[in-house]
């Protein structure tokens, strides 16, 4: 944006950084950095509005899908209020302009964001969270819905079990999560069904995230051939559980103790879909990998080191798998993305790239607390920060740099003082008292539906 000068810009990174809780003398204190602001700032489209500029805009959306509402409207107010501390004058209330101004945000930069944020953070772990030395990822895929609209239909079409005008428009979405700090380290998004939108293909687009020593822990869906290789090409580790149609025998191969033992698997003939011809060659013809038993599951992994990684605390070492579906729900119950607002594909994916750049600053902030008060950010209450981190956005906009510096402190004392799995409550039972309002299931499309109420 040409016309914004270069001072202007970095009172407007500087500011936005503070409402982000990133001070340069906290720890983390550059996970969303200056250069991945810039070129959102950069990319985004010219505009003539000088209060929806692209950071301003940006704050908004971050606040909008983190405020128990969710609506532009509050957005909007939240805008208000800031400037109105700030000493500004008032904007207007009226979501016309906020609802332009983050059409024009670039989608590309805002997914570079997540990912440079959420790799930073993972990559910057304190040695105490990590396993062995070994910074850990989890993986798995997930649904989201979205408006029922012709341009959302045609990008990510509903169920094929559905009837036209019932259903919504559903996408697929695979992420690499951070064990240690649950920082989303890179995504992928597809159509629910059809070529190219399975599990495995959206997987290929960000197994190159992980990095050379780090483990990845998947379901026993991610035991094919071609990723256990392609895992073992770029010196990264996996553990993942032995696929169902896979049968183990524990006589065969290197024996490396009681049903644990090293095993060749010879590359198959047919490619994933996948895959090019020309990757799928440069791999090897052969792959060697360690095949275990504990109580009966059996396990797949490339730390073949039976002294260094034993088998029981590998097996321990999964269990935090689940993990991942805890994730999940914070992102899509707690949050509330699992039935996004946008009417447009490209606003979708807008507004999926915001809600995971939204969850990499409150696990910076969950990072920063854990790191001063010398806790497990693992440990530490997620929605408790959510909540902490929108009422902090305002309180820090006027106050001096002495009085920041108190703000925030106090801010992280508080963030760190409210653990999770700590409650011992008495058993309940799985059902809920309030009964739901008696509304009919909507049976055919809502304009036939309204003609009928009309005729």
């Amino acid at each position: 944006m040409p016309h914004i000068t270069k001072k202007t810009v970095l009172h407007q990174i500087r500011q936005f950084k503070n409402s982000i809780f990133q001070f340069s003398h906290l720890p983390f204190s550059d996970i969303l950095s200056t250069d991945a602001l810039d070129l959102i700032i950069e990319h985004s489209e010219s505009s003539r509005d000088r209060i929806f500029t692209p950071l301003v805009t940006l704050k908004a959306f971050i606040f909008q899908v983190l405020s128990t509402d969710g609506s532009c409207r509050q957005a909007v107010n939240h805008v208000l209020s800031e400037r109105l501390y700030e000493g500004k004058l008032a904007n207007s209330i009226q979501t016309g302009a906020y609802c332009k101004a983050r059409q024009k945000l670039p989608q590309k930069q805002l997914k570079q964001a997540v990912e440079s944020s959420g790799q930073a953070l993972h990559q910057q772990a304190h040695k105490s969270w990590l396993w062995k030395g070994h910074n850990t990822l989890l993986t798995d895929g997930t649904t989201v819905l979205m408006p029922d609209t012709q341009e959302n239909q045609i990008d990510y079409p509903q169920q094929s079990n559905q009837k036209p005008g019932l259903g919504f428009p559903i996408a697929r979405i695979v992420g690499l999560i951070s064990l240690s700090v649950g920082s989303v380290a890179s995504y992928a998004m597809g159509a629910y069904q059809g070529k190219g939108s399975g599990e495995t293909s959206l997987f290929s687009q960000v197994i190159g995230v992980i990095a050379e020593n780090d483990i990845l822990l998947a379901d026993r869906y991610y035991c094919t051939w071609a990723i256990i290789a392609l895992i073992m090409q770029q010196n990264s580790h996996i553990l993942v559980q032995n696929h169902a149609q896979r049968k183990p025998d524990f006589r065969r191969g290197k024996k490396l103790g009681a049903k644990d033992h090293l095993i060749e698997w010879e590359k198959t003939k047919r490619k994933p879909g996948w895959m090019t011809q020309s990757d799928y060659d440069a791999l090897p013809n052969k792959i060697v990998f360690r095949e275990f038993s504990v109580k009966g599951r059996v396990y797949v992994t490339t730390l073949i080191d039976a002294k260094k990684y034993h088998k029981q605390e590998l097996d321990e070492l999964y269990t935090q798998r689940w993990i991942v579906e805890l994730d999940f729900r914070s992102l899509k119950t707690h949050m509330k993305m699992e039935m996004l607002r946008c009417k447009s594909p490209d606003m979708v994916r807008k507004e999926i790239a915001v809600y995971l750049l939204a969850y990499n600053l409150i696990r910076a902030s969950i990072a920063r607390a854990a790191k001063v008060k010398k806790q497990i950010p693992r440990k530490i209450s997620f929605m408790t920060t959510v909540q902490i981190f929108n009422e902090g956005i305002l309180s820090l906009i006027v106050l001096s740099e002495k009085g920041l510096k108190y703000a925030i402190d106090g801010l992280l004392n508080a963030i760190a003082s409210i653990p999770i799995g700590q409650q011992k409550r008495k058993p309940e039972p799985r059902a809920v008292k309030r009964r739901p309002k008696s509304y009919p299931l909507l049976k055919k499309p809502r304009n036939k539906a309204r003609e009928a109420i009309n005729s």
